[in-house]
């Protein structure tokens, strides 16, 4: 018991100081000496972006998820295709994927709140389930907007990501 306060009174008169004026002497340590800025380097332009595939159109894109109802809500790809609520659409399903487009005699429409109707079968064809991620991909140029359900974009980026990887099987 002796040998530990013993240990404990030598640890602390270490961390205190010696005498209560110690300080750095001004003479002895130096002063940070002016250090001009590095030179500027001008940076080299990026290269232009490859031309867009497919004709150039623009594309626009959105992430949602279908309710239980069916519908899915894209305001901003909905306005930009100046589709209004009650605007007629088609829709239709191809290679897995829906395509809804503008149509006089279209039996469904878009709804109060801008959401988008995907029909029991369309969503039954393509494997769309309530809550699932889709990709919404609009082409207003063309007055059309693609929804992709979240299996066929995997598939499509594992297989791109195979290719990167130099797998000789992608693709």
């Amino acid at each position: 018991m002796v040998l530990a306060l013993l240990v404990a009174v030598v640890t602390a008169d270490r961390s205190a100081a010696r005498w209560p004026d110690e300080r750095p002497i001004a003479a002895l340590v130096p002063r940070p000496r002016p250090v001009a800025p590095p030179p500027t380097v001008p940076v080299p332009p990026l290269p232009a972006p490859p031309p867009a595939q497919g004709g150039g159109a623009a594309r626009l894109f959105d992430v949602g998820r279908p309710d239980a109802a069916g519908r899915v809500t894209a305001r901003g790809l909905v306005r930009a295709l100046r589709w209004p609520p009650g605007h007629r659409l088609r829709v239709d399903v191809t290679d897995g994927t829906v395509l809804i487009t503008s149509a006089p005699d279209g039996i469904h429409v878009v709804g109060t709140r801008e959401e988008l109707p995907l029909p029991a079968a369309a969503r039954h064809l393509t494997g769309i389930t309530p809550g699932q991620t889709v990709l919404l991909v609009a082409l207003p140029a063309h007055d059309l907007l693609f929804v992709h359900p979240s299996n066929t974009i995997t598939r499509l980026l594992t297989d791109l990501h195979a290719r990167i990887l130099g797998d000789p099987h992608a693709g």
